[in-house]
C-alpha cells in the first residue's frame, strides 16, 4: 500500500480544493446587475440596495412583513370546478396547475389572510405572479369574494396586493366573469363603509386592472411597477408611435392622477397603518410599548441628623434634661 498516494495526497487535495458555492446564496439585480447576498436581500424585502429596484415577493413573504410579528390566519376559499372547459394547448390545464403548485408550493394564485397590522385588525389578499402569471381565474374570483365577505362579517378593512398578467385564458369566459363578480364584492365593502385599499405591484395588467385593482378607496403602487390594461408594446404596434419614457409605470400614473401614492416597499407597512387608521377614524398607531415601571418601594424621608458634633461628651442639654424630668 502506498500511503502517500492513498492518504497524504487526498488529504492535501481536500484542504486546497475549490469549494462549490451554492447558487442560491447570491441574486443578481435585473435592473443594475449588482450581486446581492440572499440574507441582506431578504432583510431588505427583496429591494436592491444599490438601485432600489423592487423584485417580486410571494404572498407569504408579504404577509410576514405586513402583520404584527408575522402572525396571521389563512382564510379558506371555496374551491371552483376544476378544468370546466377541458382546455388543452401544449399541455392540459390540470397539468399546468400541478406544475405551478409544485413550483410555488401554493394551491392557487391568491392567498387570503386575517390578522392585525399595527394593532389594527384587517383582512388581506395577495396575488402570486409566479403562479401562472397571477392570472385571474375562478379561484381568484372566489378568493376576493371570500376576503370581502370575511371583512364585512368582522367589520374590518380589506387590503389587496395585486400582481397579475390578466385573465386566465384556460378558463375562457368564466375567467372574464370574475370581473363583475369581484366588482360586486367591492360594493359589499362600500355599503358597509369599510375601507378597501389596493396596493399595485409589478406587474398589474389586463382584466385585473379593469376590475378590482382600480376600484379601491386608496390606490398605492410600488416604485416603477407596470400598471396597464394593454401593454406598451401592443400599444406601440397599434398606433405606430413611440410612447413617452416611463409610460404606464407607477410614477407616470401618479403624475396623471391614476394613483394616490407611490411608496417604497420598506415604508409601505407604516403607510398602510396610517391610512387605515385614518379611514377608520382611529387615533394614530402606537409605535412601541414602554417598559413597565420598576417596582421600587419609595423610602420615607430620613430624620434630620442631630447636631451632636458640638455636644460630644458635653452631656444632655437643659431642654433634654427638662424633657426627662
Amino acid at each position: 500500500m502506498n500511503w502517500i498516494s492513498n492518504y497524504v495526497r487526498p488529504k492535501i487535495n481536500s484542504l486546497f480544493s475549490r469549494r462549490e458555492v451554492p447558487e442560491n446564496l447570491w441574486t443578481k439585480c435585473p435592473e443594475c446587475g449588482t450581486m446581492l447576498f440572499h440574507r441582506e436581500l431578504k432583510e431588505n424585502l427583496n429591494v436592491c440596495s444599490n438601485c432600489d429596484h423592487h423584485m417580486a415577493l410571494t404572498p407569504r413573504e408579504r404577509f410576514a412583513n405586513l402583520f404584527d410579528a408575522g402572525v396571521y390566519t389563512i382564510v379558506p376559499v371555496p374551491e371552483p370546478v376544476s378544468d370546466p372547459l377541458q382546455f388543452r394547448d401544449q399541455k392540459r390545464y390540470p397539468d399546468r396547475l400541478k406544475a405551478a403548485q409544485k413550483k410555488t408550493g401554493e394551491h392557487e394564485a391568491m392567498l387570503v389572510a386575517e390578522g392585525e397590522m399595527g394593532r389594527t385588525p384587517i383582512v388581506a389578499a395577495a396575488q402570486d405572479f409566479t403562479f401562472m402569471g397571477g392570472s385571474m381565474g375562478m379561484y381568484v374570483g372566489n378568493a376576493i369574494i371570500a376576503a370581502a365577505e370575511r371583512a364585512v362579517k368582522l367589520e374590518r378593512p380589506l387590503i389587496l396586493f395585486s400582481a397579475a398578467g390578466g385573465a386566465r385564458m384556460q378558463e375562457g369566459i368564466l375567467s372574464l366573469m370574475q370581473m363583475p363578480r369581484t366588482t360586486v364584492a367591492v360594493e359589499m365593502l362600500r355599503e358597509k363603509g369599510l375601507p378597501y385599499i389596493v396596493v399595485l405591484t409589478d406587474p398589474t395588467t389586463g382584466g385585473v386592472t379593469a376590475s378590482y385593482a382600480m376600484l379601491g378607496d386608496i390606490h398605492i403602487a410600488e416604485p416603477n411597477a407596470l400598471i396597464c390594461f394593454a401593454g406598451p408594446r401592443v400599444i406601440e404596434q397599434t398606433i405606430r408611435e413611440k410612447l413617452p419614457e416611463g409610460f404606464q409605470r407607477s410614477e407616470y400614473l401618479l403624475d396623471h392622477g391614476m394613483l394616490d401614492r407611490v411608496v417604497d416597499r420598506r415604508a409601505l407597512r407604516e403607510e398602510l397603518i396610517t391610512i387605515t387608521r385614518l379611514l377608520l377614524g382611529l387615533p394614530p398607531a402606537v409605535k412601541g410599548d414602554l417598559p413597565p415601571p420598576a417596582d421600587i418601594a419609595i423610602a420615607a424621608p430620613a430624620a434630620p441628623k442631630a447636631k451632636a458634633d458640638a455636644r460630644d461628651g458635653a452631656g444632655p442639654t437643659p431642654a433634654e434634661t427638662g424633657a426627662q424630668q
